[in-house]
């Protein structure tokens, strides 16, 4: 029987959740004995675009079975995706919404679908844990984004507005889901005169990376007063991957985090059955994500912390 070939093509080296779905990729592949080539973006949709373009227009490879990937931009590439499809490739969308999968689903008799994270969801997680933490439901938040054109981050944020207390105002920032990013972000942030007397009782990232570097750049204050105030803000970050966001939360770097399953071995073994059986499995696929540590465990921890970040 023929060895079956995939391409998994995600956004960057340079975050955990990223490096965990890659190592997710390769134990299913070792796991049911298939092979995964897998590509990094460097967060360049025109890369991202140009790599998987070069694969399926080759003459001189034999084309994969199935490409899985992680969108840079916030189109997901229709006009990549058609020519997957054109060529008998299955295709495979993860963490985003894809208006175009039912058209090509309705065309093409090819394994072509979608696994996600509830990020709507898992923003109304950050939202619970914020109310959590905020007994009197009130106070402020800083909230580090993802990119703009991330649907991701529009719909983590969606989330948390709805969950979140009424009376808790936030205030956000963009960074590209990189720990770097949110340091040079929150960087040029506390260069301002108005953040040095910004009262903020939680900071809340879109992904664990992010809150780390946000704490890196309050770390690095020379004003020890402001430097200590800034660091008993509660930090919430999401991804919740075991050797980095888990361990934060118990090293007490972090709060708390959302623990959101990868789904690049979930991909690998959908397109494998779907190919094997002829079965083709459902459009779209929802992963379910947790906090960590639980709301209710959250809510009884102390609040000195949040207290004394407002009386200064």
């Amino acid at each position: 029987m023929k060895k079956l070939k995939f391409i998994v093509s995600l956004t960057t080296r340079d975050n955990d959740y990223q490096m965990e779905q890659a190592t997710d990729a390769e134990e299913a592949a070792k796991r049911f004995g298939v092979e995964v080539q897998i590509l990094y973006a460097e967060n360049d949709a025109i890369l991202q675009s140009q790599q998987l373009l070069k694969i399926i227009q080759s003459n001189t490879e034999a084309h994969p079975d199935g490409i899985i990937f992680e969108p840079v931009g916030g189109t997901a590439m229709p006009q990549v995706a058609r020519a997957a499809a054109a060529a008998g490739i299955g295709w495979v969308v993860l963490n985003r919404e894809v208006e175009y999968i039912s058209e090509l689903r309705s065309t093409y008799k090819i394994p072509i679908f979608s696994i996600s994270s509830d990020h709507e969801e898992i923003g109304r997680i950050q939202g619970n844990q914020i109310s959590a933490l905020l007994p009197n439901k009130s106070g402020a938040v800083l909230v580090i984004q993802g990119p703009a054109e991330s649907l991701a981050a529009r719909q983590r944020t969606s989330g948390m507005y709805e969950s979140k207390p009424a009376d808790v105002q936030v205030k956000l920032m963009k960074a590209h889901w990189t720990e770097a990013s949110s340091y040079k972000a929150l960087t040029s942030w506390l260069k301002l005169s108005t953040s040095q007397q910004a009262l903020i009782d939680v900071i809340a990232a879109h992904d664990d990376s992010m809150a780390i570097g946000a704490r890196k750049a309050f770390q690095e204050l020379t004003d020890a007063n402001l430097r200590s105030r800034w660091l008993k803000v509660p930090f919430l970050g999401i991804d919740g991957v075991r050797k980095t966001g888990q361990s934060w939360v118990q090293q007490g770097l972090l709060h708390a985090t959302i623990i959101v399953p990868t789904n690049t071995g979930k991909a690998i073994e959908m397109l494998i059955q779907a190919l094997n059986t002829g079965t083709l499995p459902a459009a779209k696929t929802l992963t379910v994500p947790r906090s960590f540590p639980a709301i209710e465990e959250l809510s009884k921890r102390p609040l000195q912390k949040i207290q004394a970040a407002r009386t200064f």
